[in-house]
């Protein structure tokens, strides 16, 4: 078979001679099928069959009615690629259809490639017997889409005589449209320089050259069926002569065939086969869609100050509160000078994990990861050094062992801190803002999603006005110390709040350990809980020596969290409670709602408090959860309790970075409507409605 740029070249070379030799001849096309959504028929440059031709040029003609579109052949995450049968036609060998230049289309969140309005699919017909009768029998099969999608399935046949006539029209028709047919190069003058896919199959990055400036560039990547790809970052250098882009890869099956790439730029394209880089190429630089003044920061930043001050009271600060209510019980008998420094020193240890994050986070985003609020409750290791340190913690408050320090470290920290260190109210501040990361509250989706999707200044900014927010309390005592005054004068009341302060800590253990068994298996949280346990038994043994106990539970716990890591496996929760739930699939949601359905997504995680909240509250309540379980209705969830590229990038699709996140699909909100982070059963009720609503009826 002749190079793809060869033959499209001869298809409009031959086109352009004949319809300049054109006759007045009646054209030769079929009766075309026609509904709401699409007309087509079959059309020939030739009205017939001249002496001795070995060739037809033919195309199928569609039109496509107002928001209606059809696929090309990589339809995208979704869709379906026209396909012709040609069983039952006469004097026919071969058929060669082409594919002219798709646009991008973006719908139900879904990246689709394919037309509007109108599109010709040019083909080169091979004759059996050149010069003799030809009869076209083509069995079509399309995709339409709109709110709703469509399959059409019909019949198009055309008999040619022998006839020397050309149709002019039909002629310039299929020349206009084979001139779109990407070529391999050479006319457009694109070229890739490199092409890369990692090794974990999360993302493709190409570089492009063109021998003039790119002005509107897309790229459209093929890897087979059943690979998609998201939305490309394209990135513009050199005067616009080099293009990098690099793509999400969404979905990719086991045996992936050789990569194929279509770059497209006004009136021109080129579809390439790049040979694999080891190397990914280096974007050239990042270009800003927008850059926020000082009053849009300004104002962000007071939103997020508001997220972090609302997550003081939510549901899952508990533990926070706890501590502290314990930091200011133990500061009672200081002086307010102490007192003052000692809550300014745990402010500063909220504003330093802060801090912490947002390098963290500068971090993975430059080395391509995934970033989001709340996702080192995603790491074993991480739930199991804050479930080791929750059991010491409450072991100690249920008064089980005290831990005293060699008395030469007493008289450093004393000489040090004029008396007393600074590390315990440090640590309180950290380990409070640690805490209250599993969960959202309203304005901190907001907030974050502007920081990660933004610039190094604004994440900066962000995560400190966050953490102001959350430090209120703090500084809120080190600005009037006088306040612990208030507090009630320590007697044997006490007692009895250290043992509920410390059942609150080992109900937030016990949390944790529930969360790891979803993120590592049941093995892992298993090893883990009897080593933390062991290690606070070991301190509450009066025989051993201090030296002793310290050194064991400092074993077993660094055991505890080796473990956590080594024997992590994968595990995926089942969903429960009062709805049946779907599991998430995004290419599915389009599905659903062309067939006139309504779709909820809820996107939650075992270590999400918030989400735990909005289920137990709303969504497994009536009316909430009848109206989910109505014909109609498809309640999809996703777990996000272990890593998942493919909900990270859902949801960065909606600019979002952390969970709970809630969305409605439906006939209504092709788009989706995104909910707010702490549900109520009439804004769950009220999106339904509103995209249940507005159904298209299908074509006929």
């Amino acid at each position: 078979m002749a190079p793809l740029c060869s033959k499209v070249w001869h298809v409009i070379a031959t086109l352009f001679a004949i319809s300049v030799s054109a006759s007045l001849v009646a054209a030769a096309e079929t009766e075309s099928f026609s509904n709401p959504a699409v007309e087509a028929r079959l059309i020939t440059a030739e009205n017939g069959v001249g002496p001795d031709a070995a060739s037809i040029s033919a195309g199928l003609h569609l039109q496509l009615g107002e928001d209606w579109k059809t696929y090309w052949r990589s339809p995208g995450e979704v869709g379906l690629p026209p396909t012709i049968d040609w069983t039952g036609s006469e004097n026919i060998a071969e058929t060669d259809f082409l594919w002219p230049a798709p646009e991008r289309f973006t719908a139900f969140g879904i990246e689709n490639f394919g037309y509007h309005d109108e599109v010709v699919f040019p083909i080169r017909i091979t004759l059996e017997n050149p010069g003799a009768p030809a009869r076209l029998e083509a069995r079509v099969n399309l995709l339409t889409c709109s709110t709703v999608c469509v399959p059409q399935d019909f019949d198009l046949s055309l008999d040619l005589p022998r006839a020397s006539g050309i149709d002019t029209d039909s002629a310039t028709l299929i020349s206009a449209f084979a001139a779109r047919v990407p070529d391999e190069g050479g006319q457009s003058g694109i070229g890739i320089e490199a092409a890369h896919l990692d090794a974990e199959r999360l993302a493709l990055t190409i570089t492009v050259r063109s021998d003039r400036p790119f002005e509107a560039p897309d790229i459209f990547p093929e890897l087979g069926e059943g690979t998609a790809f998201g939305k490309p970052d394209i990135r513009l250098a050199q005067g616009g002569r080099l293009m990098w882009a690099r793509l999400p890869v969404l979905a990719a099956t086991p045996d992936l065939p050789d990569l194929r790439v279509t770059v497209t730029d006004t009136g021109r394209a080129a579809t390439l086969q790049p040979a694999y880089a080891e190397v990914a190429p280096d974007p050239p630089f990042r270009i800003a869609a927008s850059v926020p003044g000082l009053a849009e920061l300004a104002w962000i930043a007071g939103i997020a100050f508001l997220g972090g001050l609302i997550l003081n009271v939510m549901p899952c600060v508990l533990p926070v509160l706890s501590i502290k209510l314990s930091s200011a019980m133990k500061s009672g008998d200081q002086s307010p000078a102490r007192i003052r420094a000692g809550f300014a020193v745990s402010a500063f240890g909220v504003l330093a994990f802060m801090w912490v994050l947002a390098a963290a986070t500068l971090a993975a985003r430059g080395l391509g990861l995934s970033v989001g609020w709340g996702l080192q409750f995603q790491n074993p290791v991480f739930l199991a050094v804050m479930i080791v340190v929750l059991v010491i913690f409450a072991a100690n408050l249920f008064g089980l062992f005290e831990i005293t320090l060699p008395s030469s470290w007493q008289t450093r920290m004393a000489r040090a801190g004029g008396g007393q260190g600074y590390g315990g109210d440090f640590a309180t501040g950290a380990f409070a803002a640690i805490l209250a990361t599993p969960c959202s509250a309203p304005f901190l989706g907001t907030a974050v999603a502007f920081a990660l999707a933004g610039r190094a200044v604004d994440i900066a900014v962000i995560f400190t006005a966050l953490g102001l927010g959350l430090a209120v309390p703090y500084l809120v005592v080190a600005a009037f110390p006088r306040l612990v005054e208030r507090l009630p004068k320590p007697g044997r009341w006490m007692v009895v709040l250290k043992i509920v302060l410390g059942l609150a800590l080992a109900a937030t253990a016990l949390w944790l350990f529930w969360v790891l068994a979803g993120v590592a298996g049941p093995d892992a949280a298993a090893w883990t809980g009897a080593f933390s346990l062991g290690g606070a038994a070991l301190l509450a043994l009066p025989r051993l020596s201090g030296r002793l106990r310290l050194s064991g539970a400092a074993l077993s716990s660094v055991a505890a969290i080796v473990l956590a890591g080594y024997l992590s496996e994968a595990n995926t929760p089942a969903a429960s409670g009062a709805t049946d739930w779907a599991g998430f699939d995004r290419a599915a949601i389009a599905r659903h709602v062309s067939t006139g359905q309504t779709v909820f997504v809820d996107i939650t995680a075992d270590w999400c408090l918030t989400c735990k909240a909005n289920k137990a509250l709303v969504l497994d309540r009536d009316p909430v959860a009848a109206r989910l379980r109505e014909p109609g209705v498809i309640a999809m969830q996703a777990d996000w309790t272990r890593p998942n590229e493919t909900i990270s990038r859902y949801l960065e699709s909606f600019g979002r970075y952390g969970i709970p996140f809630n969305a409605v699909y439906g006939p209504g909100a092709p788009e989706g409507i995104v909910l707010p982070e702490l549900l109520s059963s009439d804004a769950v009720l009220e999106a339904l409605e509103q995209a249940g609503a507005g159904q298209v009826a299908a074509a006929r």
